[in-house]
């Protein structure tokens, strides 16, 4: 059975803020408990999770936020950012993909690539040319995806995860 068979894509709404604060903060959790401590797990999944943030983002115009659904189901979610960069950035017109996750269940469904194909076409009708993002070091399910995707390293910054300063790789690709 095709797991997406019924995929959709779709930019989120107002009234989806808790939504998104809970599959975030899982897929968050999910993804990087193991290799953390809970007491810095639980420091970024407050300050970066609350239904307030998520539709304080949903609503700046600056931010796109995209839901991925199976059969009405939440499955992942991207988020795409119009900020500053850093220096490293050498193409023009960047957006940051600050977020790309996919519930642990559909890991490998074709979930996390049709995210990102609806996020080049998200940023392409932006205007932008050039796509970046930050991935931890330890990650290297992560880069390697992203690597697929044609996304070359170029630098590096830190990433503050409660206490902790990580290492993230910064990495681009035209789009």
């Amino acid at each position: 059975m095709n797991k997406t068979a019924n995929l959709t894509i779709r930019r989120a709404t107002i009234d989806e803020a808790s939504l998104l604060a809970d599959l975030g903060a899982r897929t968050f959790y999910e993804t990087f408990a193991m290799d953390n401590t809970t007491e810095d797990m639980a420091a970024y999944l407050a300050a970066s999770f609350s239904p307030a943030l998520q539709a304080q983002e949903i609503t700046d115009p600056n931010i796109t936020l995209l839901v991925a659904e199976i059969d009405g189901i939440a499955a992942g979610y991207a988020k795409l950012e119009l900020s500053g960069h850093p220096s490293c950035i050498t193409g023009p017109n960047p957006v940051e993909l600050s977020r790309l996750y996919v519930s642990r269940e559909f890991i490998g469904s074709g979930v996390g690539a049709a995210l990102m194909e609806s996020c080049i076409s998200e940023a392409k009708r932006a205007g932008s040319t050039t796509m970046w993002l930050g991935v931890w070091e330890k990650n290297e399910r992560a880069q390697a995806f992203y690597k697929r995707w044609g996304f070359k390293e170029i630098g590096e910054h830190t990433f503050l995860l409660g206490t902790d300063a990580q290492r993230d790789l910064i990495m681009q690709r035209g789009v």
